[in-house]
């Protein structure tokens, strides 16, 4: 089974940068992306729902912002679009496909980078996101929980790491979020469990020569419940082309569903 993430900051103009062409290539069974910036109705179906997918979206309100959206091969048995939470489900941030045991999210977390109020909404969505996330540790399900973060964990995880720890996405509350979320061993990071290496980045900034020089941030996960930490078989961050300010993470599992 190959699952594969992106932020594409923009589905259209990752589409421009030849995203599906590319996509099409990878015989993946699903397809996670976050940040669509477009609704539904905007998107011709030919191309924003390829050939041999299921394609379902899940938009934020507000045009051009956020939104997240699923492709996948097979049918899911059930759809579960948002949260439940009003401030976050209008941002359109979470959608999740169920097949039979299998749960695929493709989940978006808000950034804090713009300012306080945007750095307060984001700990009251991680303050929730905790309980919900150990509460469905018990249900027996398999998961994989695709997406954007928004939190680089640990040092390894972004280049300029001294400079960054007053800054959003790696601030100390941040990183010990992600340390509780993986203390009780019912969640796991999957990249890390099979590739301890640094200077593995799936976000570079525009800002000067960021991604030439590979001066990035981890932040872009696949995040497994323990059911499945003997079934990863490979992990890559995909840099020959360039999509959006994000790469791609694509990871095999020996899994079927």
């Amino acid at each position: 089974m190959r699952i594969i993430t992106l932020n594409a900051n923009g589905i259209r103009s990752a589409e421009r940068k030849g995203f599906f062409t590319w996509m099409q290539q990878q015989n993946a069974d699903i397809i996670c992306l976050q940040e669509t910036k477009a609704q539904t109705h905007q998107l011709a179906t030919d191309i924003f729902c390829p050939e041999n997918y299921h394609c379902f979206y899940h938009d934020a309100e507000k045009k051009g912002y956020s939104g997240v959206a699923l492709y996948c091969k097979k049918k899911p048995d059930q759809l579960i679009n948002g949260l439940g939470w009003t401030d976050i489900d209008s941002e359109g941030r979470f959608i999740e496909a169920q097949f039979g045991q299998l749960s695929v999210i493709s989940l978006y977390l808000p950034s804090g980078s713009s300012g306080e109020e945007r750095q307060a909404f984001k700990f009251s969505v991680l303050n929730r996101l905790l309980p919900y996330l150990q509460q469905r540790a018990t249900e027996g399900r398999d998961f994989i929980i695709c997406g954007d973060w928004n939190i680089a964990h640990q040092k390894i995880d972004l280049k300029n790491w001294r400079g960054n720890q007053k800054n959003s996405g790696f601030l100390p509350e941040e990183r010990a979020w992600l340390d509780s979320l993986f203390s009780g061993g019912q969640w796991m990071d999957a990249f890390r469990l099979i590739n301890a290496d640094a200077e593995h980045y799936t976000w570079w900034s525009n800002r000067g020569q960021s991604w030439a020089k590979n001066v990035g941030w981890r932040i872009d996960y696949q995040i497994i419940s323990a059911s499945l930490k003997d079934k990863i078989i490979s992990a890559a961050i995909y840099k020959d082309e360039r999509f959006s300010d994000h790469a791609p993470l694509l990871m095999d599992y020996d899994y079927l569903f």
